[in-house]
């Protein structure tokens, strides 16, 4: 094993034990084809699947997947109407699986995620019975503060290029704090803690994924 990958495997343990002490179920895999296969443990048959807007997702094949999968999918994509929206959104606050990344992960154990939309992040709050977040080992920070900045000023400005938004961080790489209609960073949400045991959990892998 290369001393990245050792190391990696050293800090993932370290955090694992701290999202322990937050209820938080946290696992380790060292490619992202591990980590897909580890996802797809938290899958019965005919439960419900949902996702929230990630790069990490795609990058390691899962989407893809569950698209074409037996499971009950709730892809937000395919509504065309905002009745339909409404009415697909009532549906994956209740999946029994919901997939997402995070911005940031602190060494203590913190979840850093910053939305426009939000919806990922309320189903990361409250509403699908799990939620299973797939993140990269670059996506880990000194503390919350660093994490927040990460968020703005490095995962933003590549999904505002990603999604086309009429932002400034679009077009000059970087947070301006903007209050654009299509403001990516409307919601900062820290999670401290699962209150129930074990509902988020969280797939560390020693590659660099995401934004």
């Amino acid at each position: 094993m290369l001393p990245k990958q050792q190391a990696y495997e050293n800090l993932a343990d370290t955090l694992i034990e701290k999202f322990n002490l937050r209820g938080i179920e946290g696992y380790y895999c060292n490619t992202k084809e591990e980590a897909k296969e580890m996802a797809k443990r938290f899958l019965t048959p005919g439960c419900s699947v949902a996702w929230g807007g990630s790069e990490t997702l795609s990058q390691i094949g899962l989407l893809e997947e569950l698209k074409a999968s037996d499971y009950v999918v709730y892809d937000r994509t395919l509504a065309k109407t905002p009745k339909e929206r409404k009415e697909l959104y009532g549906k994956i606050v209740t999946a029994d699986c919901f997939f997402m990344s995070s911005n940031a992960i602190t060494l203590d154990g913190e979840l850093v995620n910053v939305d426009g939309a939000s919806n990922r992040v309320a189903c990361l709050c409250h509403g699908p019975e799990n939620v299973v977040i797939i993140a990269g080992m670059n996506k880990i920070v000194p503390d919350v503060e660093s994490g927040v900045k990460r968020a703005r000023n490095m995962a933003a400005p590549a999904n505002a290029v990603r999604l086309g938004t009429y932002t400034p961080c679009a077009t000059i790489g970087r947070c301006a704090n903007c209050l654009n209609a299509d403001c990516m960073c409307c919601q900062i949400v820290i999670t401290r803690r699962s209150r129930i045991p074990n509902r988020i959990k969280v797939i560390l892998v020693g590659e660099e994924l995401g934004f």
